[in-house]
């Protein structure tokens, strides 16, 4: 069934504090089995999302913060159901994304995309740029087949590529032109969420701008909602209407923007944000440095899965585990400080 084509003028933009949220994720989980052994039995499992719950409105951006291996890209893998998950639910536009079919998931895939971290290798190298775009517009019957070749153009266009780029091959662009064919790439399905993967993590810094810069207007332009992984929370603060930090697969503290950045809480969220870099050389801000190393992921924890590194750490961080609880609005914290 063909899908409403994208629209320069007309867009879809529908973003509104109020209703129902398109992406809601609750008490999600995703547990990878480790085995051992000559029969590879199951001796214990890596808890790489360990019950988080977020939602995400239309037309709005969460930023999903934290260190490498916190368990960000899989939050993202299992909202687009690239992976299955252990437990908890996910609903995008009040549809259960886990339990549906295949082919009820089908309908779902072109307004669900991602982008990855990597445009260099996220591009197939054998095809030209134009066919990479209208590979998946005309599997997805998003515009009638004599209409595709002037609709990649017109999305080329909304990502500031030129017609003439069609006909050539990854290898021939920069490493910021390549993360525009990839937005190009899941702008073309018309989607209403889009999972941005570390989308510069790999660029220079005067072209994360830009793409962060394009990201907005494109937002702003179709209303589309995005989950935005990062770890480079100057980047973060400039683009999210929310902020999620994880540690070790859990989310230990959420809220808005400008209320996490103003008012940051949790020990861990401190640590992080004392890291941000200020341009101005007269301006200086005591570092927090986490002591230890982070533990492994497949461990339990009978306490705070932050004691052994927390600065503020109590007695009873070692023995109870803290539990979530809302601290103004929708700032919520997970850490015995605040009980």
């Amino acid at each position: 069934m063909s899908q409403p084509a994208l629209k320069i003028s007309d867009n879809k933009n529908t973003a509104s504090n109020g209703g129902s949220p398109l992406v809601e994720v609750r008490g999600l989980k995703k547990y990878f089995p480790i085995h051992a052994g000559f029969f590879g039995r199951m001796v214990g499992s890596v808890r790489a999302v360990d019950g988080v719950s977020f939602a995400i409105q239309r037309g709005k951006t969460l930023g999903l913060v934290g260190e490498s291996g916190c368990g960000k890209t899989t939050v993202g893998k299992t909202i687009l159901r690239l992976t299955d998950i252990t437990d908890g639910e996910v609903t995008f536009d009040g549809e259960s994304v886990h339990a549906l079919s295949r082919k009820e998931l089908q309908p779902l895939r072109s307004r669900m995309q991602i982008i990855f971290q990597d445009p260099y290798s996220s591009l197939s190298p054998r095809l030209p740029i134009g066919e990479i775009i209208a590979e998946a517009v005309r599997e997805h019957g998003i515009v009638p087949r004599a209409e595709i070749n002037s609709y990649v153009t017109k999305v080329m266009r909304s990502c500031e590529l030129q017609a003439y780029h069609k006909d050539r091959y990854p290898h021939e662009f920069s490493g910021g032109q390549r993360q525009r064919i990839c937005i190009a790439r899941a702008l073309a399905l018309n989607p209403d969420f889009i999972v941005c993967d570390e989308p510069v993590s790999a660029l220079d810094v005067s072209i994360q701008a830009q793409i962060i810069n394009l990201l907005a207007d494109l937002q702003q332009k179709y209303g589309m909602a995005y989950l935005f992984i990062s770890h480079d929370l100057s980047v973060v603060e400039h683009i999210a209407d929310a902020v999620g930090v994880m540690y070790l697969g859990q989310l230990v503290e959420y809220g808005e923007c400008r209320e996490i950045f103003r008012n940051p809480l949790h020990p861990y969220t401190k640590a992080l944000f004392s890291a941000i870099p200020i341009p101005d050389p007269t301006v200086r801000r005591e570092r927090i440095i986490l002591e230890g190393s982070l533990p492994s992921p497949a461990q339990s924890f009978e306490g705070c899965r932050f004691q052994s590194r927390c600065k503020e750490r109590m007695p009873r961080c070692q023995t109870e585990k803290p539990s979530e609880r809302g601290v103004g609005g929708e700032h919520r914290i997970i850490c015995h400080l605040y009980d």
